[in-house]
């Protein structure tokens, strides 16, 4: 379990409201949110991989857990422990501190946990990623999903970065690359400011803008850094947790309730 900065749980939302942990709760707390009628949870999915020189290894894990914490407390939607390992292959062993899965693992692992959840009654999975590594093996595991259990479980993907246009062009700002830039350098100001090594701020320039062919991150980076992280403050760390935060709240009060457009289900 995560322990979120002061900073973190002072946000306002906090003050009267606490998110759903499913780590927390007993089996029958579990089986009572069933019981009362809610058949969703959130599986928030990161990574743990370098960051560059100032941002801690699990920078994508935290900004992901927070991010969903934040949507639990408004929406009281059970979120699932955060897997902390994601595919971050690009990162390669040049610098220390990366630990990634093969994509095939990580597309196993939330196939099995979400059979897991239909298995127990649940209906409804949504998977909110931090990480664009992970993207590709998530949808594998959600296209094998959809397929075994059409009109019994209903999955989908969301990443962080992606929550609406507005947040999108944050993120960008300073490259097309995402990693350890302005925006996440933001987010763990506020998320966990202590882990934030502000002396060794050190921007490099995205080189990966035109490129026609994908390379690991030695390849186009110098210090694991994209972006200018030294850009950085607080306060628009806040300003944007808090936005990404109440974008997945609305996303998930649509899909609390969303039904497929045609009703099937196969009969067997």
């Amino acid at each position: 379990m995560f322990n979120l900065s002061d900073s973190f749980q002072k946000l306002p939302l906090f003050q009267t409201l606490q998110p759903v942990r499913w780590e927390s709760l007993s089996w029958s707390e579990i089986e009572s949110l069933q019981q009362q009628g809610t058949d969703m949870c959130i599986l928030p999915i990161g990574a743990t991989e370098q960051h560059g020189p100032h941002l801690p290894v699990y920078t994508d894990s935290a900004i992901v857990t927070a991010v969903c914490l934040y949507a639990s407390a408004a929406t009281r939607i059970p979120v699932l422990p955060t897997l902390t390992y994601g595919c971050s292959l690009g990162h390669t062993e040049r610098w220390s501190g990366t630990l990634s899965l093969f994509p095939e693992t990580l597309s196993v692992m939330v196939r099995e946990l979400a059979e897991w959840l239909v298995r127990t009654g649940w209906r409804r999975l949504l998977i909110v990623n931090s990480h664009f590594g992970n993207l590709a093996p998530i949808r594998c595991a959600i296209d094998r999903l959809r397929f075994e259990y059409p009109g019994k479980f209903q999955i989908g993907v969301r990443n962080t970065y992606e929550l609406s246009p507005e947040i999108l062009q944050y993120f960008l700002h300073d490259g097309d690359d995402v990693h350890a830039n302005r925006a996440e350098t933001a987010l763990m100001l506020v998320i966990d400011p202590n882990a934030v090594k502000l002396q060794q701020l050190q921007d490099d320039p995205d080189r990966t803008s035109g490129k026609i062919f994908t390379y690991v991150v030695p390849q186009t980076s110098t210090n694991g850094v994209t972006g200018n992280p030294s850009l950085a403050t607080t306060s628009e760390g806040k300003q944007l947790l808090i936005q990404m935060g109440e974008a997945l709240v609305a996303l998930i009060e649509s899909a609390k309730t969303e039904e497929p457009p045609i009703q099937w289900c196969r009969d067997r």
